[in-house]
């Protein structure tokens, strides 16, 4: 890359990870908050478990709505001042929760004002490491970034006992909105290149990247209601609150793990990404299936499997995605990013219906049965690109 493209500088390595992975925190620890606090606040607010899905499905699907337009937003004014407005927004929404929702419409209006930071924050932070991170290392890079969410959800789990059972859950949204405003610490490490060079023959979209979001709606499916139902499906088979919160710890340090080593893994096997992925969704399936069982003690396994597996692989396809789609980083990774938030829309509103109508044993095999769909498009996808590769 020709130095003249770039800021007299480029940052160190360790402050890109630290501004990427501080901006996907910003991005996404709202809507965590909510699931890992839902027993408290759909008790105060008198919420049931399908309002509980409604209202993740309305964040999900403003997300989606604003997810492409966000790509190209990132692409014209570029990662800095993009991440700068996501943390602004997630910031702002997280204080009107702690100060103002006192009804479940209210509620729903907060987390509907951090819904575009999801997409604006993810595709800048996206972009942000195919700008500066080495090459051979952004596999696991990627994978770490990703791993700030399933940090998100421990967090979320370790504030049932730590602030809401303690001071109230209100105020582990205020010590969320000075977590996301430490992300402007980072950035302002950055440098900001002037020209975003063109990858010669490289993709900005074909029909495979549609394959791609068809699969990551089914996986998004199957994993965002995990996250949303989990700490409440935990109580209800005879768990604590306070073990329900360490139940979504324990998954919250698997995704960490997961999600980073698996992007390691990529780095070792190049061009093997989306076979790892497959295998990763097949091993989420079966964790998740061992729910069914409805014994308490034993979902902090089907809980690791669920999320150190079946919900780890979005750093990988990132990382596989932007190889692919070079010359467009941000847009193309925004359509397989509104995939995953428009299966954040279809399965907490769907699984929340399911269960309320037919119990948590018909929810939890149709997050099965979304899983292992995913991670068929996931093969049909990736023997499609192959052979236009040839």
């Amino acid at each position: 890359m020709p130095t003249a493209t770039l800021a007299p500088a480029s940052p160190r390595t360790a402050t890109t990870v630290a501004a990427a992975m501080s901006v996907q925190v910003a991005a996404v620890i709202p809507l965590f908050l909510f699931g890992g606090l839902a027993v408290q606040i759909a008790g105060e607010l008198g919420m049931g478990v399908s309002a509980i899905g409604w209202v993740s499905g309305l964040y999900f699907a403003v997300s989606a709505a604003t997810t492409v337009p966000s790509g190209r937003l990132v692409d014209r004014f570029g990662a800095l001042v993009t991440a700068r407005i996501a943390v602004g927004l997630s910031a702002a929404g997280m204080l009107g929760i702690a100060s103002a929702a006192y009804e479940p419409w209210t509620l729903a209006l907060f987390l509907v004002l951090c819904a575009p930071a999801n997409g604006l924050g993810q595709l800048a932070s996206n972009v942000v490491l195919t700008t500066w991170a080495p090459e051979g290392r952004r596999g696991l890079l990627f994978g770490a970034k990703q791993a700030s969410v399933p940090l998100c959800i421990m967090l979320g789990g370790l504030s049932v006992p730590a602030v809401a059972l303690t001071l109230g859950w209100r105020w582990a949204f205020v010590f969320g909105a000075a977590l996301v405003l430490g992300a402007l610490i980072p950035l302002a490490g950055l440098g900001s290149p002037r020209i975003r060079p063109r990858v010669r023959g490289a993709r900005s979209f074909d029909g495979t990247l549609l394959l791609f979001a068809v699969a990551t709606c089914l996986g998004a499916s199957a994993a965002t209601p995990i996250g949303s139902f989990l700490t409440t499906y935990t109580v209800d088979i005879g768990g604590s609150e306070g073990y329900a919160g360490l139940v979504l710890t324990i998954g919250g340090i698997a995704g960490i793990i997961g999600r980073t080593g698996f992007g390691a893994l990529g780095d070792r096997k190049r061009g093997g990404e989306f076979t790892i992925i497959t295998l990763m969704l097949a091993g989420g399936a079966v964790g998740v299936a061992t729910f069914l069982f409805e014994l308490h003690w034993l979902m902090p396994l089907g809980t690791v499997a669920a999320y150190g597996l079946g919900w780890a692989w979005p750093g990988l396809m990132n990382h596989a995605v932007t190889k692919r789609y070079a010359d467009a980083p941000a847009l193309a990774t925004s359509v397989t990013q509104t995939g995953i938030f428009l299966g954040g829309v279809f399965g907490p509103i769907g699984i929340g219906l399911i269960v309320e109508h037919a119990g948590w044993s018909a929810g939890w095999i149709t997050v099965v049965a979304c899983m292992a769909a995913s991670a068929l498009f996931i093969v049909v996808g990736s023997a499609v690109a192959r052979r236009h590769a040839h």
